[in-house]
């Protein structure tokens, strides 16, 4: 049996990437599996299809993180088709980088609303439908803990706000026996910073292990954090990112 079998959970931002990745993962483990998308539509199905393929069942929602409404819709939605929730992934992130002194308001905003207010909306949505044992898992960055380049300072500035959001949650849920922790990715070999990119041979310069992470490697950290091996886990923060903060 796998680990998590009879679960039901949630990723936001589920489409590409390390939300896909994600998505797979949480499928293979047992879980039946929602995921919100923007654009991406053929993408989101594709994901769907590998999930029920995996004998599961898989829904694509199309949500806007930056919409309020948008976002406890989609939790509804999933809650509604999967008929419950045990486990939320908080994924769905953007990233928009210039100096600070020419910063466009509208980005900046953007950034706030999609890197850090979704994230606590969804959460608020989720809270009504997780009992004992839920979980939610937040993706930030290592760039909350280490700035690179002095255009990510806005970026990185919504990553390190969710470490606080975590702690605050991990105390405000506890006593229900569900657990909150982030996981903060390094350089991950995706379409927004593919491993063959300008600036890869720097990103993986920073390393001692030389190299970036595949997306099947965060997602093995939400796996665990979603496990029942897990349990005791709550309010931390898991760094994986080739060890650029040694």
């Amino acid at each position: 049996m796998t680990k998590l079998a009879g679960k039901r959970a949630l990723v936001t931002g589920g489409s590409r990437g390390i939300g896909a990745a994600i998505a797979g993962a949480l499928a293979r483990e047992g879980a039946d599996v929602a995921l919100t998308f923007q654009h991406a539509s053929e993408q989101a199905n594709s994901v769907v299809q590998s999930i029920e393929h995996l004998g599961r069942r898989g829904i694509a929602i199309k949500a806007d993180s930056a919409d309020p409404v948008a976002i406890k819709r989609a939790v509804d939605e999933a809650a509604g088709a999967l008929g419950g929730l045990d486990i939320l992934v908080n994924n769905a992130a953007i990233a928009l980088y210039n100096t600070i002194a020419d910063f466009k308001l509208e980005d900046i905003d953007a950034l706030l609303a999609v890197n850090v207010r979704a994230p606590v909306l969804a959460t608020q949505a989720a809270i009504p439908y997780l009992t004992a044992g839920g979980r939610v898992i937040t993706i930030g960055s290592a760039g909350a803990d280490r700035i690179v380049g002095a255009t990510g300072t806005v970026y990185y500035m919504t990553k390190s706000a969710l470490q606080s959001f975590t702690r605050g949650l991990a105390q405000e849920l506890g006593s229900k026996d569900i657990t909150a922790n982030l996981i903060q990715p390094g350089s991950t070999d995706t379409d927004m910073n593919p491993a063959d990119g300008e600036y890869a041979d720097f990103q993986r310069s920073l390393t001692p292990l030389g190299r970036y992470a595949t997306p099947a490697d965060i997602a093995a950290a939400v796996t665990f954090l979603a496990s029942p091996a897990a349990r005791h886990i709550t309010g931390t923060v898991i760094t994986v990112d080739g060890g650029m903060l040694t």
